[in-house]
This record gives C-alpha cells, sequence and structure tokens, in this order.
C-alpha cells in the first residue's frame, strides 16, 4: 500500500525550512556587519594591524622594518643588602629597523657614521620613537635570539622561528 504525503504538509516544512535558513543568513550578515564596524578600543592592542598604525612613521616602518611595542623602565640593584628594585614601566608604539635600512637614518642626520659603526661591530640594529620629522628617540638595540626565548622552545610548542626573521 502505498502512502500518500499531505501537499500541504510538504509545503509548511519547504517554508519552514526557508525562514529558518533566512534567519541563519541574517543572522551571519549581521554578526559581519558590527564586527567589520566595530570601533577599535586603544586600550587593547591585541593586533598587529593595531601595533602597525601607532607606529612612528607606520610607512616607513613596515617597509623598512617592523613596528613595535617599546617599554621604557629602569632597574635599580642594592648590592648590601641585595634587592632589585624596577620602575613602573611605560608603553608606547615604536620601529625596529632592518640592517640594510640604516641609511634612512643617516641621510636625516639622525644617527652619525660612528653611531653605525658601533652599532654595526656588535651586530645590532636601530630601533626608535617618536616620528623621524620631530625628535626621534634612537638606540642601538639587540635582537634577542629565538634559542633564549623560553616562550618558543617550550616542549609541544612546534619549531623556533626561521633565520628570516633577522634585522
Amino acid at each position: 500500500m502505498k502512502r500518500r504525503t499531505n501537499p500541504v504538509a510538504s509545503i509548511l516544512n519547504a517554508t519552514t525550512l526557508a525562514i529558518i535558513g533566512g534567519i541563519f543568513i541574517l543572522g551571519i550578515g549581521v554578526g559581519i556587519a558590527f564586527s567589520s564596524t566595530a570601533s577599535p578600543n586603544l586600550e587593547n592592542v591585541a593586533s598587529r594591524e593595531a601595533i602597525d598604525r601607532s607606529a612612528p612613521n607606520p610607512e616607513l616602518c613596515i617597509q623598512y622594518g617592523a613596528s613595535a611595542m617599546v617599554t621604557d623602565m629602569r632597574v635599580f640593584v642594592t648590592l648590601n643588602p641585595f634587592n632589585v628594585y624596577v620602575t613602573q614601566p611605560s608603553m608606547r608604539p615604536g620601529c625596529v629597523l632592518r640592517r640594510n635600512n640604516w641609511a634612512i637614518l643617516e641621510k636625516q642626520n639622525l644617527v652619525s657614521s660612528e653611531q653605525v659603526n658601533e652599532c654595526k661591530n656588535r651586530m645590532n640594529t636601530f630601533g626608535f620613537t617618536g616620528p623621524l620629522e620631530g625628535k626621534p628617540k634612537i638606540d642601538c638595540i639587540y635582537q634577542n635570539e629565538a634559542e633564549d626565548n623560553f616562550f618558543l622552545n617550550q616542549p609541544g610548542s612546534g619549531s623556533s622561528p626561521s633565520e628570516t626573521n633577522k634585522f
């Protein structure tokens, strides 16, 4: 015996599925709209793009180096009795130049050839805070090797970064 399907029930079933599908698509669209129009919170600097935008001379920094978060603090060590005191750190945007792009700083007379030679002899690079057109604070900085980064060398964390990240 063949069973007959009720045409009203099948239309109702198809209509219900279409409505649920439409609500689902609408929900995705609303979610995308909210996430793309959300204004970035300046206290939350959790993305590389936010750090890149905040860097001094962002276009130059991205093209010739990398944007950075710079932490300034001082450490005081007493020997008798032995104690270590640390000042409150201050965070600011900065930029690290690749070694082959130091001429940018030399052309603008921001570093001397003596400073370049000293920094080059120690296999370091230059980093700066503040816009280059103003009065930037430029330092010869040392790159920490990946082998010394205990966050990267945890068991199960995968391989360490390649040598292509060297500046």
